[in-house]
């Protein structure tokens, strides 16, 4: 993995010094609803990502290998004083080119949660589509099943700015 550079934001690899502030982040208002509070950020598959040298948020990837259904994956959280500028459009668009270019992937895919109108918005700014809702999908901070979302982008849907 790479040190990914947009306009306002650097994406660097996690580092286990990264840990400790992501998990406060994690556990903010307005992120622990969809993320749940007792999570763990240690996932080596992720960039931490920066705002003016601040950490202030997580862009985790994955990808799927076998050759038969082959593709990448984008999960985001960012701290709740960050959310709303743009920002996250950034990251996504810094994490969905790297995974095209250079992982060469044809199609990539994430999975909001249904209710989630401001993360399905970002996503569909940059490309993605809606496929389906997959029910009782996730259980969420509340203990109850909800609703996801499976999004999805062809890398020629990209849009990169």
């Amino acid at each position: 993995m790479t040190e990914l550079h947009g306009e306002r934001l650097t994406l660097r690899p996690q580092t286990p010094e990264d840990i400790a502030r992501l998990n406060e982040i994690v556990a903010m208002p307005g992120v622990r609803e969809i993320w749940g509070a007792d999570l763990e950020m240690d996932d080596q598959d992720a960039w931490t990502i920066f705002f003016e040298g601040e950490i202030v948020g997580w862009l985790g990837w994955y990808e799927e290998t076998d050759a038969m259904y082959r593709h990448g994956g984008l999960d985001i959280f960012l701290a709740p004083a960050f959310q709303d500028r743009g920002l996250g459009r950034e990251a996504l668009r810094l994490g969905a080119k790297w995974l095209i270019e250079e992982r060469g992937h044809h199609r990539l895919i994430i999975d909001p949660a249904a209710s989630n109108a401001r993360a399905i918005a970002t996503y569909e700014a940059i490309g993605f589509k809606p496929v389906g809702v997959m029910r009782r999908y996730e259980r969420g901070y509340d203990g109850v099943w909800h609703d996801g979302l499976l999004m999805d982008m062809l890398a020629e849907e990209f849009i990169p700015s």
